[in-house]
């Protein structure tokens, strides 16, 4: 019997100690790890890689550079023509038009310019969105229609000519290209009115796309892919074009689509976005959301399986573009659709010159422009965060970021997110590279949870903890104009491109 109450006495003495010890793993964990919640700001500001673009042009026959103090002025508070509006602008448009080129090769002269545009656009903290292109100037003198042959345009050995003399900069540039659009066919470079890739209008032409010119085409897009590092994008005019590469001339309108398993790998199908340079102006958006057929098919509108395909491709690609007519009114205002087909179709930019009177100045008086403003592309804001208050060197930092995006697309490019630690009074960086991957931060909800490894010849002392997310470019990574900001009050550091968590931490 008193073996037995010596045994009951043991077990209430270790099950004691087991909540005693857990209580003071408790306190431990409460004494070494803080909690912070963030006030989410609904500022527009400027950030790399999305919102509205600036337009710029320049032509063969007078070239003007671009001035990176102008590039500079276009990311402060700006309006532009005929707007209502006003924004900040990191993504500069340019049509480089190859007027004087259309039967020759490029000039060394015109090439050394594009250098010089691309260097602006370094030192102004802008990337481009470029487009090459023949002609934007339709002529309408010698048939009834609007517009009228010829269009213009250059052969396909003329293109395949000039996109080989441009990729040696394509490459050496690709730095400042947000991404690359296919251009070169047809009038404005949108892959319609042509002389040489099969003209798909009614007004002069076949009416559709037969074989051999989709085969045209997929050859020059093949080619600016191959210009171009397999970090960086190629945009096409029209959803078929790209699963008529992928797929072959035979492609429905309901081939596959991109999904996360193929997103930013770097093949083919992970390279090519979209500019709708009609959004919300018809049924089909001027067609481009239409089969354009083949030697066996007509061309029809589908936007039963074009429009799903777009808005699961576009998930993972770069998308944007600019309004084009009021046609389509009122799926195209406020009360209308355009907010949510953006989201929906992952828009990271639009056009701030075109068209204004039409369409965007009715997101003004409709209330819904500022909303867009804001979400166009990403917008991360910061909701909360779990920090080691101490540690010791040569040990492990904990890391949990409770985020959201609510933006309508993420990043389309890759992107560096860094923890940095910054020594109160001395000031000393230590730069710490986290395994996350901005390009996956989707629309909503999502965790950063990381452990970092402290090295064991730190000083000892307290250190700032700063959330850093930079370009991975050599020519970028330190500059802040390149920088993604958190959309939180108060955590921008503008002189260095951090975000300051408010949070110290000692090393012991």
């Amino acid at each position: 019997m008193k073996k037995k109450f010596t045994s009951y006495l043991l077990i209430i003495y270790l099950i004691l100690l087991t909540g005693i010890n857990n209580q003071v793993n408790s306190q431990i964990l409460n004494l070494t790890q803080s909690k912070n919640t963030y006030i989410e700001s609904l500022e527009d500001f400027p950030n790399p890689e999305r919102g509205f673009y600036r337009y710029t042009e320049t032509n063969s026959g007078n070239y003007i550079t671009l001035i990176p103090e102008e590039l500079k002025a276009f990311r402060n508070k700006n309006t532009a023509k005929g707007a209502d509006y006003s924004v900040y602008s990191t993504l500069v448009f340019r049509y480089f038009i190859l007027s004087d080129f259309v039967e020759s090769d490029l000039s060394q002269a015109f090439l050394d310019n594009i250098v010089v545009d691309f260097l602006a656009a370094r030192k102004g903290g802008v990337k481009l969105i470029p487009r090459f292109v023949y002609t934007t100037t339709p002529h309408a003198d010698d048939c009834d229609a609007w517009i009228c042959t010829p269009y213009g345009d250059a052969s396909k050995e003329v293109v395949l000519r000039h996109i080989q003399q441009l990729k040696p900069i394509l490459q050496e540039y690709s730095d400042v290209i947000a991404v690359l659009q296919l251009g070169f066919i047809g009038i404005w470079g949108e892959q319609y009115y042509t002389d040489y890739f099969g003209d798909a209008s009614t007004y002069n032409g076949q009416g559709k796309l037969l074989n051999k010119n989709w085969h045209d085409r997929n050859e020059v897009l093949q080619a600016l892919l191959n210009s171009l590092p397999k970090t960086r994008m190629v945009q096409v005019r029209y959803p078929q074009q790209k699963q008529r590469y992928l797929y072959g001339h035979n492609a429905p309108t309901d081939a596959p689509a991109l999904n996360l398993s193929e997103a930013y790998s770097g093949s083919d199908i992970a390279r090519i976005g979209l500019h709708n340079d009609c959004f919300l102006s018809s049924y089909s958006d001027v067609g481009t959301y239409s089969d354009y057929g083949n030697d066996f098919a007509e061309s029809r509108i589908d936007t039963t399986n074009l429009k799903p395909y777009l808005a699961s491709d576009s998930k993972f690609t770069a998308i944007g573009g600019e309004t084009c007519r009021d046609d389509w009114s009122p799926f195209n205002k406020c009360e209308g659709q355009v907010v949510h087909e953006m989201e929906r179709m992952h828009f990271s930019f639009l056009n701030a010159h075109y068209n204004n009177k039409s369409v965007n100045n009715h997101w003004v008086s409709g209330g819904c422009m500022e909303e867009i403003k804001r979400r166009l592309g990403y917008r991360f804001v910061l909701r909360d965060a779990v920090f080691d208050d101490r540690m010791e060197a040569g040990g492990v930092f904990h890391i949990l970021l409770n985020m959201e995006n609510v933006g309508f697309a993420s990043p389309f490019n890759p992107r560096l997110v860094e923890v940095i630690l910054r020594n109160v009074k001395s000031g000393a960086i230590y730069a710490f590279e986290l395994n996350a991957d901005p390009r996956f931060w989707f629309m909503g909800n999502f965790q950063v949870s990381e452990k970092i490894q402290i090295p064991s010849d730190i000083p000892k002392g307290s250190y700032e903890i700063l959330l850093n997310l930079p370009d991975p470019e050599p020519a970028l990574k330190n500059n802040p104009d390149f920088s993604i900001r958190l959309a939180n009050e108060h955590l921008w550091e503008e002189e260095t491109g951090y975000n300051n968590l408010q949070q110290v931490c000692t090393i012991r």
